[in-house]
């Protein structure tokens, strides 16, 4: 090497050790980057063996470009620099797909079947905790929002749940990320903010004045991914006043997995969606009663989080990449060591020291999984499925110093043959999010609701409401049941329905109803004749839907 091309890769080497340092990320408790090393066209050999002596894990072998991809201890870069045989040593950068995803839940409501060029008649007004502004995937033009009880500024989301709620309704089809059910970005969207960065509550008043705000703002559909346990009377009435001025309100059923009721979701104005998964099965979570009106998608859904606040992950074992799903609330590292075997994970793995665990779902916690290898010495956590289907976990705020994800039961029978080999586990930041509740599932038909409707505004909510329930994909028992009400939302479906009606002006006459969605009463104390405003009957029994008017 000629003087002047010593000091050039001096100066390259000095530059990328700097950069890289400051970039390595810890392994096994010290510092690991993974970069590409280029050597003098006779010194592969030596210098592979070099990074060999240093604990480097080499990757790839490049012989027409002189090059290796390897991590290496981050102690080993001033060596590497100054090595005679190498002639640069550079960050080895990630790269992403430049694409889009459709995620399952939208042509499993049939929203890919109809288009969305009528969408701007419509307008969707999304209470939630806020909307990212200027996220690359969602409009912003026909977007517009207030914040009610000094929540903060409609136009950011401190917790990332109402901008994914907004990106299932209206991700733009564009070239990266996801697409919404309505992605053109026509479809007008208000938002109203009631949730704080830190809180994860609001009142029953709060949200009546949400309500209020959205109504003034012009909205024809109302989605709400929240809820309680107890109803209001005078929430009710604002709920029933809505309907009558001609609001769809849509809400998510609860998240208990029980049959207790939830609101504003099971008052009578009000459509309730349970959450199915991608099998069309109803999800372990969700709520089931006699108010639940519609399903949707609702177990790992992808869509947008305010930009860089997702968790995203990667996986690969003896250079095989798998799908996964990061454990909400996972410590962000990469990490890197051989496969091993933990069982079920319901004590300190033994054996774990410095190694990925691979563990089964089952007995314990998710988090009491991963303290577990990380007690062991363990440094990263892949725990497979114990039913089909990817595994969507969460640490439930429990605080872990380990990288931990997710992956499919036959993943993870694939990977018990493979105990030894190397892994490499990943959890760092993105700007979308696999997200699973009712809160998942309501903005599905919230989305198919403004779309049918798009196509013939002169129907009524209620004409609406009909056609969604009339055509929905039934699931479970034969006819409306308490798990998925009367099935799966069906946008193509809705939409052939409705255009037979007069409202939309079809001839097929009044179609049969398979439950009336008459508006609901002014109050109470027309509902049944024992039962009246402010009694118990009233506040918490009157469980009779429109049209069938019981006090049960």
């Amino acid at each position: 090497m000629n003087q002047k091309r010593t000091l050039v890769a001096a100066a390259c080497a000095a530059a990328a050790l700097m950069a890289l340092t400051n970039s390595s990320l810890a392994t096994g408790g010290e510092e690991t980057t993974r970069v590409w090393v280029n050597f003098q066209p006779n010194g592969k050999a030596q210098v592979g063996q070099a990074l060999r002596q240093a604990g480097g894990q080499i990757h790839y072998e490049f012989d027409e470009l002189n090059a290796f991809a390897v991590t290496v201890p981050a102690r080993a870069l001033a060596g590497l620099s100054r090595n005679p045989n190498v002639t640069l040593v550079e960050e080895d950068p990630k790269r992403y797909p430049m694409a889009q995803t459709t995620p399952y839940g939208i042509p499993m409501v049939q929203a890919d079947q109809v288009g969305d060029g009528n969408a701007g008649n419509r307008k969707v007004c999304i209470i939630d905790s806020g909307y990212y502004l200027g996220h690359e995937d969602l409009p912003s033009s026909t977007v517009s929002g207030a914040a009610d009880g000094g929540a903060g500024p409609w136009y950011q989301d401190g917790s990332g749940h109402g901008t994914h709620v907004a990106g299932t309704i209206a991700a733009l089809n564009n070239s990266v990320g996801v697409v919404g059910v309505a992605p053109s970005g026509m479809l007008n969207l208000h938002i109203v903010r009631v949730f704080n960065d830190s809180g994860t509550w609001a009142y029953s008043s709060g949200l009546v004045a949400a309500l209020d705000q959205c109504r003034s703002a012009g909205a024809n559909v109302v989605s709400m991914s929240l809820g309680g346990s107890f109803s209001s009377s005078t929430e009710n009435n604002a709920f029933n006043n809505a309907y009558n001025a001609g609001v769809l309100s849509i809400a998510a059923a609860g998240n208990a997995g029980n049959t207790s009721h939830s609101y504003p979701a099971s008052y009578s104005s009000v459509v309730s969606v349970a959450a199915v998964d991608e099998n069309k099965q109803l999800a372990s979570f969700s709520q089931r009663n006699n108010q639940v009106e519609l399903s949707a998608p609702g177990v790992g859904v992808l869509s947008t989080y305010p930009m860089g606040q997702a968790e995203v992950g990667e996986l690969a074992v003896a250079g095989v990449g798998y799908n996964n799903a990061p454990m909400e609330g996972s410590h962000r590292d990469s990490r890197s060591g051989a496969l091993h075997d933990c069982g079920l994970g319901t004590s300190t793995c033994s054996g774990a020291s410095g190694r990925v665990c691979l563990i089964s779902r089952g007995e314990v916690s998710f988090s009491d999984k991963v303290l577990n290898c990380q007690a062991g010495g363990g440094v990263a956590a892949v725990i497979y499925n114990n039913e089909s289907g990817m595994l969507y976990g969460t640490l439930g705020g429990v605080s872990t110093s380990i990288p931990s994800v997710g992956i499919t039961q036959a993943d993870g029978q694939t990977l018990l043959s493979q105990l030894g080999a190397s892994a490499s586990v990943f959890v760092g930041s993105g700007n979308y999010a696999a997200m699973s509740g009712t809160s998942m599932a309501t903005p599905h038909v919230s989305g198919v609701a403004a779309l049918v409707w798009s196509y013939y505004p002169a129907c009524t909510n209620s004409d609406l409401r009909n056609s969604l329930n009339a055509t929905a994909e039934d699931l479970g028992a034969g006819g409306r049941d308490n798990s998925f009400g009367y099935g799966l939302v069906r946008a193509k479906a809705a939409l052939d329905y409705l255009a037979m009606q007069s409202c939309a002006g079809g001839g097929g006459g009044d179609p049969v109803d398979p439950d009336p969605v008459d508006p609901p009463p002014p109050s109470c104390s027309a509902v049944g004749t024992s039962c009246t405003t402010g009694s118990e009957c009233c506040s918490n029994k009157c469980n009779g839907r429109p049209g069938a008017r019981t006090c049960k």
